[in-house]
């Protein structure tokens, strides 16, 4: 009986999904959430090779970006990058960041 409970359920919230899935996601937001997620990325790999907080925001100050929003949003996500309390490995985080992205975008659509 506990079975057949678990496959309904998991039955339901697959169906559930199957809409959100279908749902496209623009090409700006898919290259928004890449470079979001490549910030992230740095921003740990800058954090766990000792770099501190101010040397990596000075760094992205004087860096060049394509659109002004970008400087801005770089170092928020640096900030919260390392306020995190997180030991996970670059790579990890920069998924991490990526999905957590295309499934906000798929909520706001």
């Amino acid at each position: 009986m506990r079975r057949v409970g678990v496959i309904l359920t998991a039955s339901l919230l697959a169906a559930l999904a199957m809409p959100a899935q279908a749902r496209d996601i623009s090409k700006n937001d898919l290259q928004v959430c890449k470079w979001g997620a490549g910030m992230a990325g740095a921003a740990q790999q800058s954090k766990l090779s000792g770099t501190t907080l101010y040397s990596a925001r000075k760094k992205l100050q004087t860096r060049k970006f394509s659109q002004p929003w970008m400087r801005k949003m770089a170092v928020g996500i640096t900030e919260q990058t390392y306020k995190s309390p997180s030991r996970l490995k670059p790579a990890a985080v920069k998924q991490t960041y990526y999905d957590g992205c295309i499934q906000h975008d798929l909520a706001r659509k």
